[in-house]
């Protein structure tokens, strides 16, 4: 079996989250919303106890917690969700940037199509966004900015902490949402800190179960964002998300929270030493290479790196045995154009295609990625010739 090092597109699960869903799936039958059987209330109390972890690890209360059923409905909710009040208020302008994840870009062509300005700030060579940049964008109808915390693509740290608090301070009419997808578990502390309104985390980044996620709702001045619902049903979740609540799915996202709030770490420090192994090795390897984005702004748990004279394509085809890695992230997997990403960084065309990512995290065992990056290194030598 090949090593799997596409982390950043799905962790695999805890087995220890597996089996309290294992166990929801046989012993708790029941529906959630049922208010008269003791199943019912045997059922709620699952929803209610993950809840109260996942609100745990984010540092909010409970009632802030949403639950969805992935980032990509939260990022969806928390962005034109907020349509209705920005049009009952003349305020009709987003900002975001051109290196989000596609369910916000997606979502913010969809006010554009509306009579919503959007506008999309460009990220520098080291992945980054400006906090100037976006701050200097701000406007009277400015309804909302949205920025990711960590680029699924490049694991660079957006500067989300400092955008939260100037926002806060000189915008408060100004409405922020993060998407914390690939950060939320893994920088704790980080995300502890962050000052926001709406933020979208999903289980399957954190070694929970696909298919459940949160949007987090920040009160302010006890107030909550004014969400209008996408879709309607019975009213669960706040009317925010309705629909029957995924009992299993839901104890899966909470045991995964209990479990990076007791480890994350014991988690970051492998991370670490794994990516100080990665990162030894290509420096020794003798190829031609170049590290899209700035490290001292990343993540220990992913990098992403460009061989020169190498297809990507052609080298995850020649590693397919050995390693599992990606170029780029899953939800445009299946298109061959190279990352726009990287091109929104301003890489040229040849060093976005020959881009690669390799993600790693709980469970990478540092003599397997060595074997495996061994080999990649090897087919890059083949195909750099």
């Amino acid at each position: 079996m090949p090593t799997y090092l596409d982390y950043n597109a799905t962790t695999p699960i805890d087995p220890r989250v597996a089996d309290v869903m294992h166990d929801v799936y046989i012993n708790h039958l029941g529906n959630a919303g049922s208010r008269t059987h003791l199943e019912g209330e045997d059922c709620r109390k699952i929803v209610e106890q993950a809840r109260a972890t996942v609100a745990s690890l984010a540092d909010v209360d409970t009632s802030e917690v949403v639950f969805t059923s992935g980032a990509t409905e939260s990022d969806n909710i928390a962005i034109l969700g907020l349509a209705e009040y920005g049009k009952r208020n003349g305020r009709k302008h987003l900002i975001t940037t051109a290196i989000e994840h596609k369910a916000v870009l997606n979502a913010a062509k969809h006010l554009e199509d509306m009579g919503f300005d959007v506008e999309y700030v460009p990220a520098a060579k080291s992945g980054t966004v400006a906090a100037d940049d976006i701050l200097g964008r701000v406007r009277d109808d400015t309804l909302a900015v949205s920025v990711m915390h960590v680029n699924n693509e490049t694991g660079i740290i957006q500067p989300v902490q400092e955008l939260g608090e100037r926002l806060l301070s000189c915008f408060p009419h100004t409405f922020f949402h993060i998407d914390a997808a690939q950060s939320f578990g893994k920088l704790v502390v980080n995300v502890k800190k962050l000052k926001y309104d709406l933020m979208s985390v999903t289980a399957h980044k954190m070694y929970g179960p696909q298919g459940i996620g949160a949007l987090i709702t920040r009160r302010r001045n006890y107030a909550l964002p004014p969400i209008s619902p996408l879709f309607f049903g019975g009213g669960q979740e706040r009317g925010i998300s309705p629909g029957t609540q995924p009992v299993a799915l839901i104890a899966g996202f909470g045991k995964a929270a209990e479990l990076c709030s007791l480890e994350w770490v014991t988690d970051y420090e492998r991370e670490v030493e794994v990516k100080s192994l990665v990162i030894d090795m290509l420096s020794s390897s003798g190829l031609q290479f170049e590290i899209n984005g700035d490290q001292t702004r990343s993540v220990p748990t992913c990098i992403n790196v460009s061989f020169e004279q190498v297809s990507s394509e052609a080298l995850m085809i020649a590693t397919k045995q050995e390693l599992s890695i990606s170029n780029g992230s899953a939800c445009t997997s299946s298109s061959y154009e190279p990352s726009y990403v990287l091109t929104a960084m301003g890489l040229d065309l040849e060093r976005a295609e020959s881009a690669v990512r390799i993600s790693w995290g709980r469970g990478s065992n540092p003599e397997d990625v060595s074997k495996s990056i061994s080999a990649l290194l090897t087919a890059a030598r083949l195909l750099q010739r």
